[in-house]
């Protein structure tokens, strides 16, 4: 599929949430069916002959995308959440954002040794959030297969940081 049909249904929100930002935002593309199936089928079709145990989607637009994506690859699904979301032993990590620090968490028996997991992400900017996501799993002792997004901000950084860390990412799209 050409990426443009993907571009075409992603809008820009200027100077949000703060001036100069400019908001890539994803749920036109959500909203109409046949955009999203084709979405999920373009990842699973990378994926397709990927030995993957779970997806592992980062809250909360990464569960729209990884949850859909689980279930075409029938593999299992990982929520990565905000801290204090969920209700049995966790494991943590913190990072920083572009406005502060925040943490994800994951339970303690989301992932076994030697699971492979993708990471699912919207967007990658500065790389904070899908970074610890993948430390998380590699924690727990999984290996990433690679993490995936609908975007990638390279100005921001975000996937170098990967790289760096001797991490495989995917973007669809890249702005």
């Amino acid at each position: 599929m050409d990426t443009g049909y993907f571009y075409d249904r992603i809008r820009t929100v200027p100077d949000w949430p703060e001036p100069g930002v400019q908001f890539r935002d994803i749920t036109p593309l959500l909203r109409d069916g046949e955009a999203f199936a084709e979405l999920i089928e373009a990842f699973a079709g990378r994926y397709a002959t990927a030995h993957i145990d779970a997806v592992a989607g980062i809250d909360a637009r990464g569960f729209i995308v990884g949850a859909a994506l689980a279930y075409r690859l029938r593999c299992g699904f990982i929520p990565v959440r905000k801290a204090g979301k969920l209700p049995f032993d966790t494991v943590c990590e913190s990072y920083s954002l572009e406005y502060g620090q925040s943490t994800v968490e994951v339970h303690t028996d989301a992932a076994d040794p030697g699971d492979h997991v993708l990471v699912v992400d919207d967007l990658i900017a500065t790389g904070g959030t899908i970074l610890a996501a993948a430390k998380l799993m590699q924690r727990l002792g999984a290996k990433i297969v690679e993490t995936a997004v609908i975007i990638d901000l390279p100005a921001l950084g975000g996937s170098a940081r990967l790289k760096d860390a001797g991490i495989a990412g995917f973007a669809l799209l890249t702005y």
